[in-house]
């Protein structure tokens, strides 16, 4: 695994406790923080996935 993502993975995760903890207390700031910080995370990990794939199909 690479730094993007391990670090896409960790924000996907901490933006999906975001998300349920502003559902849960009512406050859609933070929901809609968490859902973005979810949306980052998921994207950032995906390129990690492409640059490891690029990777390996270069070696």
């Amino acid at each position: 695994m690479n730094k993007n993502q391990i670090k896409g993975r960790t924000d996907a995760a901490k933006g999906k406790v975001q998300e349920i903890a502003g559902d849960i207390t009512g406050d859609k700031k933070t929901e809609q923080e968490g859902k973005m910080k979810k949306y980052g995370g998921k994207a950032e990990a995906a390129y990690g996935d492409l640059k490891s794939d690029i990777k390996k199909a270069t070696d």
